[in-house]
């Protein structure tokens, strides 16, 4: 029985035509050697797998080389050729760095450098993984890098460029390796299977060549297994099998179940792949590919951009016909945000799961966005409760003040379900002298319920949130005199001190401890023109008072109804006793109480946290 030798070892290739996907390195070591422009030194990197000791062999064989061909290849039948083919070259020196990275291995290189040598023109060395060598290894290098004999060549390798000295790299020729693309991959595998007599089919060796990601010996290596797995029938089937790849097969079937709003079959198909062994967050990454890969079926010019086999090309195509742009772009920020979620979740399946719901309702929102649908059922219901509640409330009946006795008598805006298109109520016989956020507009909703409806949607879709941002630019547009500051509703001290601790109890709900400290240590004043004085104890305050002055404006001038209320800050006066705040001050006023304090923190060299 004859010893097996693995594809990557058997196919490797010997020429450089036969090299795979570097075409942009071997014409311009052809070119160089055609030119007689050899460098010194070449420095070839790149990732694993993509041919970089392969070119360096082939061009130490070239080189040497002592009948040329006319394509500027090896002839592989000269003295030169068969001793390297053999292993026993004298003129070619093969060094892994991995393992001999001492200085006492590089002072051992440079003592075999001063022989000239014995047969061929040039004496070359490949030093494979370089980055390897030590600090002083590389110093000990240099100087025969930069100046070796005429008769010397120096081809080093390795995956890691960002490791070796700027010295170095600034004495070589570099050549960057890329990654070798799927169907060049795919196509070597297919020449391979053919002179081995292997049955195979093209979508098995395309997610073969996906998987090796730009690897051409770890293609080799998985075609071998796959080989032995399936018994000489490299099938699509036995690939994913053996190779543990999630099947497209799923994520054709969830994208369906996604565009019927059919959640149950969404959420039976993720217990069929977990029930497969695969984890959630592989699952979720494929499915963000299957989403991309439609993006760019939607269009003929990325379509360049799909890495599959014809057959599933053609599904593709098929099936991004069927799905719109605004679907595709939501479910993947749905399935990035659950990715995002996913390592630091307790319950890892259920972020998963919670995905493909809302994934499911995409559709059926972007509708209702587009129909201008922002109400929902049970806005409705508390809306038929209430058919023909105004505006303002009780607010509506309270007395008017004597700085509107002027302005015209309005009836009630009133408030109709959109459900039911009930009449409004006749004028009331009480005249409206309100604000003039009721004037010279038609009756609209309540804004309140427009952005709790805006809230509760945004929640569910979080990419339609620009789609509810034009909707409350539109609505604005309804409510000029409101948005622009004309609102000057006069309040009291009292109603002030009432709305102002409501905001600062909200904003202790909402765990702001420092802001709520700030709003209840003193109570505001009221100024001239709707002025609101804050009282801030230190520089501090005052940037958190900044920091948070919007959003306490937003509560205070909606509910007072006079939208030109500002905040001011006052600063304590220099005679007040001031309380102390940062961890200093809080030192200092604990000093000038008991100076041995202090005594005691520079005895023993303590220090403030």
């Amino acid at each position: 029985m004859d010893n097996f030798i693995v594809s990557a070892r058997k196919y490797r290739p010997a020429t450089f035509d036969t090299v795979v996907g570097q075409q942009h390195i071997t014409v311009t070591l052809k070119n160089a050697i055609k030119n007689n422009q050899l460098a010194q030194a070449f420095l070839f990197c790149g990732p694993r797998g993509v041919g970089k000791t392969t070119c360096a062999r082939i061009l130490a064989k070239t080189i040497n080389c002592e009948h040329l061909r006319d394509d500027v290849e090896a002839c592989g039948e000269c003295d030169s050729c068969k001793s390297f083919q053999n292993g026993n070259s004298f003129s070619i020196h093969e060094l892994d760095a991995a393992s001999n990275n001492s200085v006492d291995d590089i002072r051992n290189l440079i003592d075999q450098v001063r022989i000239p040598p014995q047969t061929g023109k040039y004496k070359i060395y490949i030093i494979d993984e370089v980055h390897m060598l030590s600090q002083q290894a590389f110093n000990a290098f240099l100087k025969t890098l930069e100046e070796p004999p005429s008769y010397a060549i120096f081809i080093l390798a390795t995956t890691e460029k960002h490791k070796i000295l700027p010295t170095i790299l600034s004495r070589c020729q570099i050549f960057d390796f890329n990654r070798i693309k799927v169907a060049d991959m795919a196509n070597h595998l297919a020449s391979i299977a053919e002179k081995e007599g292997i049955s195979h089919d093209a979508d098995g060796l395309h997610m073969i060549a996906q998987k090796a990601d730009g690897g051409l010996r770890d293609a080799l290596s998985m075609f071998d297994q796959i080989v032995s797995f399936s018994n000489k029938q490299v099938t699509y089937q036995a690939v994913i099998d053996n190779l543990n790849i999630l099947d497209y097969e799923y994520y054709f079937r969830l994208t369906d179940a996604i565009l019927k709003e059919d959640a149950s079959s969404a959420l039976l198909i993720l217990d069929e792949i977990l029930a497969h062994g695969f984890e959630g967050s592989h699952f979720i990454g494929g499915l963000s590919s299957h989403f991309r890969d439609l993006l760019v079926a939607k269009e003929p010019a990325t379509l360049k951009l799909l890495d599959t086999s014809d057959t599933i090309r053609q599904r593709y195509l098929q099936q991004s016909t069927e799905v719109s742009s605004g679907v595709l772009l939501s479910a993947l920020n749905i399935a990035n945000q659950c990715e995002i979620n996913y390592r630091t979740s307790k319950n890892q399946r259920l972020q998963v799961e919670l995905a493909l719901l809302k994934m499911c309702h995409l559709a059926a929102a972007i509708q209702l966005a587009k129909n201008g649908v922002t109400t929902f059922p049970e806005r409705e219901a508390a809306e038929k409760k209430k058919p023909h509640e105004p505006v303002g409330g009780e607010a509506d009946q309270q007395p008017t003040s004597a700085a509107t006795t002027q302005m015209p008598a309005r009836e009630p805006v009133v408030q109709t379900p959109p459900a039911t298109q009930a009449t409004p109520d006749p004028p009331s016989p009480v005249p409206d002298h309100r604000s003039p956020i009721t004037h010279h507009r038609s009756p609209v909703p309540d804004p309140q319920p427009r952005s709790w409806g805006q809230v509760k949607l945004g929640n569910i879709i979080p990419d339609l949130n620009k789609v509810f941002e034009e909707r409350q630019e539109v609505a604005e547009a309804d409510e000029p005199e409101l948005l622009s500051g004309e609102a000057r509703e006069p309040f009291n001290h009292d109603q002030l001190l009432k709305e102002w601790h409501a905001v600062a109890d909200k904003l202790k709900a909402e765990n702001k401890i420092n802001l709520f400290t700030l709003m209840t240590a003193n109570a505001p004043q009221l100024l001239a023109d709707f002025k609101v004085g804050v009282t801030v104890e230190n520089p501090i305050q005052q940037d958190l008072l900044n920091l948070s002055k919007i959003d306490i404006l937003n509560e205070l001038r909606v509910k007072l109804r006079n939208f030109t209320i500002d905040l001011v800050p006052i600063e304590v006066a220099n005679d007040v006793v001031r309380k102390p705040y940062t961890a200093q001050e809080k030192y200092q006023a604990m000093v000038a109480k008991n100076p041995a304090l202090d005594v005691l923190r520079k005895t023993f060299n303590l220090g403030l946290e």
